[in-house]
């Protein structure tokens, strides 16, 4: 079968190569895969680089997240059958045609998706569920301002920001884009190409963002204790801007806000029936058709470079899929 590999890191994602691999019969607990779909997320490339705080063994295949069909089961296996259509959590190995990947980590693709949909919502609307619901408490009436809203997990929480009946203020350095965010639900756009602290406040009488979710760091995080409600919650989701920023400990004291951590999958990890329950929140609204992920381009397994370089020279909105 086909894979794009890496076989050595390099700060230039061109080191990528399709390349002819022979996998192994899945092994216990594992099931065969033939991918129809592979999502393309930040860490990917983050992975290529050698930046990522997972490195996996060379040579590897990037992709965390696709769907497929299965093909074949490993021992032990007794949830899923060949020919089922699922989509699943892999870490690495996406960009292949075939995965062997844990049989733990499929699950029925939900309602009416199809292969490419279904490869694109789990990490962009856990991280937006878990972020909001579990960690930033939004209560209906509040208002949540989310940053680097035209990426994956940023127009997801966008959506879920609605869903969960808060009025949503969305930002983005492109009127452009952010036209997509405002046709995708946000009550409120702006551009931050001129500072944004001024905006919020107005928008909120002089209140701030009860929550903001933040996927960029630097000087949108030094912008937002600028202009967050009292007893409001400051959401760490990346640091897309390249910057960790830090925050004078007098702020939070003065204003009452919290600074809260969001790392979706390891809640999962160190709590694995929250875990549960909250993929199986996201599936529940997948398949009612509340979950509609946006999917700007779609690319060929042999065009994974391109498809990359869309996330990494900031052209995408919502999400890029690898399509088998």
């Amino acid at each position: 079968m086909r894979a794009m590999r890496v076989n050595e890191l390099s700060e230039d994602i061109n080191v990528l190569r399709m390349e002819e691999v022979t996998l192994p019969p899945p092994g216990p607990g594992e099931v065969r895969l033939r991918l129809k779909a592979c999502s393309v997320n930040f860490p990917d490339i983050l992975m290529v680089q050698g930046k990522y705080q997972f490195r996996p063994e060379l040579p590897f295949s990037p992709g965390m997240e696709g769907a497929g069909i299965v093909e074949a089961l490993g021992e032990g296996v007794t949830k899923l059958k060949v020919g089922d259509r699922v989509v699943a959590g892999l870490r690495i190995g996406g960009f292949a045609e075939e995965v062997n990947a844990s049989a733990e980590a499929c699950r029925p693709i939900p309602g009416a998706m199809d292969f490419a949909q279904a490869a694109a919502y789990p990490a962009a609307y856990l991280t937006a569920y878990v972020a909001l619901v579990c960690r930033g408490h939004l209560q209906k009436g509040e208002t949540l301002l989310v940053h680097g809203s035209t990426g994956g997990v940023g127009l997801a929480a966008v959506e879920m920001g609605k869903l969960l009946g808060a009025t949503v203020i969305a930002t983005s350095a492109s009127d452009e884009k952010l036209k997509i965010v405002k046709e995708r639900g946000a009550d409120h756009v702006i551009n931050v190409t001129q500072g944004f602290r001024e905006k919020v406040k107005e928008l909120t009488d002089g209140r701030g963002a009860d929550v903001i979710y933040d996927p960029v760091g630097g000087d949108v995080f030094d912008e937002s204790v600028r202009c967050i409600a009292w007893n409001g919650r400051l959401l760490i989701i990346g640091f897309t801007s390249g910057r960790i920023p830090s925050v004078s400990v007098n702020m939070p004291l003065i204003k009452g806000f919290s600074v809260v951590g969001v790392r979706a999958g390891e809640y999962g990890r160190r709590d694995p029936e929250a875990g549960r329950a909250n993929i199986e929140a996201i599936d529940r609204l997948a398949a009612e058709g509340k979950i509609d992920p946006y999917i700007c381009a779609r690319f060929p397994l042999e065009r994974a470079v391109d498809a990359m370089r869309m996330l990494q020279e900031r052209k995408a909105v919502g999400k890029v899929v690898i399509e088998m």
